[in-house]
């Protein structure tokens, strides 16, 4: 591409579609990319790469199309960074999900949430309980895991 004369390339927005975007703008080309919906309408027969190439020019050349702007790699990183901290909120209700359902088994019921879980360690910890070694030492470690420290 960068020895073709500056033009319009368009890009349905894809995993390293804000990369591409950039090494475009590198070489003097204007970058566009539209919502795979957006694009979806113009495809005339059966969908491949030349079909769908078809589809997007014919897209970019409506004066309503509607564009995405490209990421810069700034807003990339905090997606990204996003990401990862969803991923962990995720990971962390499932292992408080995982610690109520085992100890579910054994008559113990506590409601959903983080914050019931001063009240599951105190039943852990508690001498009196009646809950086996091995489901004990389950709990235990999942709620190192929840806590953010590994197993070991």
């Amino acid at each position: 591409m960068s020895e073709q004369p500056p033009c319009v390339v368009v890009f349905e927005p894809c995993g390293s579609t804000h990369d591409w975007a950039c090494e475009m703008e590198q070489c003097g080309h204007e970058m566009k990319l539209i919502a795979p919906q957006y694009v979806r309408p113009f495809v005339k027969r059966q969908k491949n790469d030349a079909a769908d190439a078809e589809a997007r020019v014919i897209a970019a050349q409506r004066p309503e199309m509607r564009f995405v702007i490209p990421k810069t790699k700034e807003q990339q990183a905090q997606a990204a960074l996003f990401r990862g901290r969803e991923r962990l909120v995720r990971q962390r209700i499932e292992l408080v999900n995982a610690l109520r359902a085992l100890l579910y088994e054994y008559g113990y019921v506590f409601p959903t949430g983080l914050a019931h879980l001063k009240r599951i360690v105190a039943v852990i910890e508690d001498p009196s309980c009646d809950l086996p070694a091995l489901v004990i030492a389950e709990s235990q470690d999942l709620l190192l895991q929840i806590a953010g420290k590994t197993s070991g």
